[in-house]
């Protein structure tokens, strides 16, 4: 275990050692501008692809590093890497105008494969709260028990029947079997039969026994040849890579070994952590008895010879000040010079920058076009870890510190920082006291206290008064706990199924950038939707200090055709992050909290329960009919419009610290009023059917995960080239309907083969290319595709001014 620590110490070296440089190249490039779009999308991309791998690095260091108070610095590192992958992503969808991009050639230049691209889901949101997640599934448990809500396993209902019905079901069932044996026996009895009459017919001819033994030897050598050239076949392909070696899936003691290591270091971890926190309580309470006195004795010292200097020197004693007040009121005047400062260095470069604009109107359009790199909030989060590091960790000599256990002398530290402003305030009260007897007792001053401002607090009592009208609380005089029950009594607060997210399964896309040279948009790959969901939804709602300062999605679209797992990758979300599940589609909304006052009821319980026990999804399933263009009148009784007023109050409402984000899945995005579904949802993905390269891998992973078998026998090419435009939801309804518990325990003498799965197949719709254009044609004519058509058409010339306009 020792070298293993090394080992992950080591690699946070490096790991910084490459975030150091990366910091120091992105410092610069912020200042220059870049003239081409080209230049400054692949600039974009390099830094994003760049820091994706230092993510990757630093979440297995924080993993499995046991060293407290490294660990909460590489968390602090570990965050702003996350958020200023956020802020790039969102800079190249601005660039680029489009939620999907390629790299493929910056791969090539990177020596990377596309695996590395993906972005790993920190383990620490599950890990830091698992007491919680668990605590919250008892309850949740519990209370569908006690409704009768609970989702339990589809069993087969078990008829009562007389008993006549079942001697007679007993009799034709044994009659059968009798039958079938019978039958079994005459065929046997009619061979031996048929065997004999052949030896009394050969019987009479001499047998030759040499030419007997030869056939056999033909045979025989045949037969090993066969088994030779087969075992040499299958040597070669293994040589060529083309196949995998022997035991190439069962799982390797080394893994097993280092398994068991890990949930070692996982007990480490938590017990340096514990020590390190009752550390933290002691050295505070040992320094305030050994240094304590000595600090408040030289502080007192301090201000008296203060007193004496301000005497000698106007002739009284000084008013004594409000030290923290003093304090904020200089940093609030040093910030207000300091923004004066810049506006007034600001203000001629505007006037600059217009005269230019009209200058260069007649200048070719390269010359006007510059890409600048916006600010960022990360930034100066990294650089602050970055530097502390290189202060504290890059040199230190541990070689004391084995275990990697906290360190007390870095606890001292801030503890006597900590200590000295305690004692401050105390000092403050016992020399402001001592200042009062001066004054009496030279001067005979007497010191009146200060009455305090009436005007400002009526005007904030007024504020805090309208604002408590606004954000009126309905359930004021109820408890979380209370209306957490109702809600899942009333099927709004549901049970998320637990998938993870590495469960949807697909394929990168390889010719992405190949097809965007010939003006060809690829449909995007299903790991390509993978990434967007852990960009704009986990990464954000698992960590809080991400979600308040990266670029806010409160809202997210899922739109595909049937099958191809949206609902999954809602419940993924769900699983990854420990949210809670609210369920408001219109068809199980219908009919509770009827009326105007029951919907407004209804929407602040259910977002005053996701903002106490954040992180939260809001699932919105079918979201198209909430904005309905006509109301079919099936389903006018339902009240399928009844959230299309209050969804945008409702996201107005929802601020950077509410990690809550609302998920719309839909299979009819036609049928919606564009403008306001737009408005409602920030970021629209558009989920494709699986590819062939990603039908392949789905094939293998669902038939061994349902006890299949791969062989020789089983084309698997064959199989995802014959299913194209079938989904995942129609390969996996195949699979379980093929492989019953009788096809499996068959299958060591009767392999598995394509034509079993085609079959099941052939009575399902498949996506017909139709269906998927209809889905092109949709997503074109939203904001974002629009702007991307407009781009590729050529009407781009005014994007960068607008930019510009916006910095």
């Amino acid at each position: 275990s020792l070298s293993s620590l090394r080992m992950y110490n080591k690699m946070w070296h490096q790991t910084q050692d490459a975030l150091n440089s990366l910091l120091d190249k992105e410092s610069q490039k912020m200042a220059e501008p870049q003239k081409s779009q080209v230049f400054f999308f692949q600039m974009l991309a390099t830094f994003y692809i760049k820091y994706v791998q230092i993510f990757r690095n630093l979440e297995t260091v924080y993993d499995q590093i046991v060293h407290p108070q490294k660990r909460t610095l590489i968390r602090k590192i570990l965050d702003g890497v996350m958020g200023r992958i956020l802020e790039l992503k969102n800079e190249m969808v601005e660039v680029e105008l489009t939620e999907f991009h390629y790299f493929d050639d910056l791969l090539q230049d990177l020596k990377l494969v596309p695996q590395q691209l993906d972005i790993p889901i920190p383990r620490y949101f599950l890990k830091e709260k698992l007491e919680v997640i668990k605590g919250r599934e008892k309850i949740l448990a519990q209370i569908l028990a006690e409704s009768g809500l609970a989702a339990t396993d589809p069993k087969y209902s078990v008829k009562d029947i007389p008993l006549e019905e079942a001697v007679k079901l007993i009799q034709i069932a044994e009659r059968a079997r009798q039958g079938r044996l019978r039958a079994l026996f005459m065929k046997q009895i009619c061979m031996q039969e048929y065997r004999a009459k052949l030896s009394r017919a050969l019987g009479e001819k001499v047998t030759d026994t040499r030419a007997a033994a030869l056939c056999i030897q033909k045979v025989w050598r045949g037969f090993h040849q066969y088994r030779r050239t087969e075992k040499e076949r299958e040597e070669e392909m293994i040589f060529l890579g083309m196949d995998p070696p022997p035991f190439f899936n069962e799982v390797s003691t080394t893994i097993i070994q280092a398994e068991r290591v890990n949930r070692l270091r996982e007990e480490v971890q938590m017990k340096h952590e514990e020590d390190y926190k009752e550390a933290m309580v002691t050295i505070k309470e040992n320094l305030k008895l050994t240094e304590g006195p000595d600090i408040k004795e030289s502080l007192q010292d301090q201000i008296r010879h203060w007193f004496i200097e301000c005497r000698n020197l106007t002739g009284k004693f000084p008013d004594y000040p409000e030290v923290i007040d003093d304090i904020i009121a200089k940093q609030e005047e040093e910030e207000k010079s300091r923004k004066k400062k810049k506006e007034k260095a600001k203000k001629p470069k505007k006037a600059k920058k217009e005269k230019e604009r009209k200058g260069t109107k007649e200048k070719s359009k390269e010359e006007e076009e510059e890409w600048k790199m916006s600010p960022s909030v990360f930034l100066h989060t990294m650089e602050e870890g970055n530097n502390l590091y290189k202060d504290r960790w890059m040199n230190k000599d541990e070689s004391w510190n084995f275990p990697q256990d906290y360190d007390p002398e870095l606890i001292k530290e801030e503890k006597w920082k900590e200590l000295e402003l305690e004692l401050r305030v105390q000092v403050d009260e016992l020399m402001r006291q001592e200042l009062k007897n001066l004054k009496l007792a030279v001067n005979r001053e007497k010191e009146y206290p200060v009455k305090p401002r009436k005007n400002k607090e009526k005007k904030n009592k007024g504020k805090k008064g309208k604002r408590g009208k606004k954000d009126k609380d309905l359930t004021a005089d109820r408890t979380i706990e209370s209306l957490y029950k109702e809600l899942v009594e009333e099927g709004l607060l549901i049970q998320a199924l637990k998938v993870n997210l590495s469960d949807y399964i697909g394929e990168y896309s390889y010719l992405g950038t190949t097809l965007r040279q010939v003006s060809i948009e690829p449909m995007p790959s299903l790991l390509d939707v993978r990434q967007l969901i852990t960009l704009y939804g986990i990464l954000p709602l698992g960590s809080a200090a991400v979600h308040a300062k990266a670029p806010l999605v409160k809202s997210l679209l899922l739109v595909g055709p049937s099958g191809v797992g949206k609902k999954m990758l809602v419940h993924a979300i769900c699983t990854e992050t420990g949210a809670n599940l609210f369920n408001l589609s219109s068809r199980n909304i219908a009919g509770k909290y009827p009326g105007k006052s029951g919907l407004q009821m209804m929407l602040h319980v259910v977002f005053k329960v996701a903002r106490e026990l954040q992180p939260s999804v809001v699932w919105i399933e079918d979201t198209e009919k909430t904005f309905y263009k006509k109301v079919p009148n099936a389903e006018k009784m339902n009240e399928p419009k009844r959230l299309k007023k209050q969804l945008p109050k409702i996201l107005k409402l929802l601020k950077p610290d509410d990690r809550i984000l609302i998920v719309g899945t839909t299979q009819r995005p036609f049928d919606a009023e564009l403008q306001s579904f737009c408005k409602v949802y920030q970021k629209i993905i558009l989920v494709p059917r699986p590819d062939y390269a990603s039908r392949y891998v789905l094939w293998k992973q669902i038939i061994q995960r349902h006890g299949g078998v791969l062989s020789k026998t089983l084309n698997v090419s064959c199989l995802a080239k014959v299913t194209d435009g079938f989904t995942q939801g129609h390969i996996v309804k195949v699979v379980k309907g093929v492989l019953t518990d009788r096809r499996i325990r068959q299958q060591t003498h009767k392999p598995l083969t394509a034509a079993e799965f085609t079959e099941a197949i052939t009575g399902m719709n498949p996506v017909y290319k139709e269906e998927e254009e209809s889905f092109k044609n949709w997503y074109a004519k939203t904001p974002l595709g629009k702007k991307r058509a407009l781009a590729l058409t050529g009407g781009s010339t005014e994007k960068p001014k607008d930019k510009g306009k916006k910095k």
